[in-house]
């Protein structure tokens, strides 16, 4: 696994969430209403500030209006907050900090908070290590349909990491990850040269009631 650091630098970009902006028309829109005390503005406009989008890009900025939407109960905003304070982006990296709104947003639901909350369990990082902990939350991650989350839980069940070693269920989730993820898919095969053929055949099975419990949670 990649270090907790590591992780929040290459997946910020990916996974900041914002409504569609135009440029200075809509940031002046977003500012009036944030102004107002509006919680999803304030959050497309520390979006705004992130991307220099309509106006300057300036991360203290971003952080200060993510932090007015965060404090509001927005999940993507807590999210937000707590990758600038893992990447030290605008704020003084406090890794602790980044915990505490990973939390706050993974408590709501939100997947990749959920993940990443999963990876601070993982190494001890900005909270006391719990390997058991951790692989709670990459199932949450991973039951919602986050790649990434699911690899993380393969490899704990390939290695015994927080769960009872499990290759049939590793395989599973890596092969579900491998839909969307590279790494797992090679992962996957690695573990399959090591795996009776009947394991390889039940994992298939297994791989087939987590797309369908997957389907059944994105159609209601």
């Amino acid at each position: 696994m990649k270090s907790f650091t590591t992780c929040i630098v290459l997946l910020i970009a990916t996974f900041v969430l914002c409504l569609p902006i135009r440029a200075s028309d809509d940031f002046d829109s977003f500012k009036a209403k944030a102004e107002q005390g509006d919680a999803t503005a304030q959050y497309n406009v520390g979006v705004c500030y992130s991307f220099g989008t309509g106006v300057a890009k300036d991360e203290v900025e971003a952080v200060k209006w993510y932090r007015k939407s965060a404090e509001q109960g927005v999940a993507t905003a807590q999210y937000n907050l707590g990758t600038r304070y893992a990447s030290g982006t605008g704020v003084a990296k406090d890794e602790v900090e980044a915990v505490k709104w990973f939390r706050k947003s993974a408590e709501q639901g939100y997947a990749v908070a959920q993940y990443h909350l999963g990876v601070g369990y993982a190494f001890g990082t900005g909270v006391a290590k719990d390997e058991v902990e951790a692989v709670k939350w990459f199932r949450k991650s991973a039951e919602q349909g986050d790649a990434t989350a699911q690899h993380h839980l393969g490899f704990c069940y390939a290695n015994g990491i927080g769960v009872e070693k499990d290759e049939v269920e590793a395989y599973a989730f890596y092969n579900l990850s491998g839909i969307n993820y590279d790494k797992a898919r090679s992962a996957r095969d690695e573990l399959e040269k090591k795996m009776a053929s009947s394991q390889v055949v039940e994992g298939q099975r297994r791989t087939k009631e987590l797309k369908a419990k997957l389907a059944n949670r994105w159609e209601n």
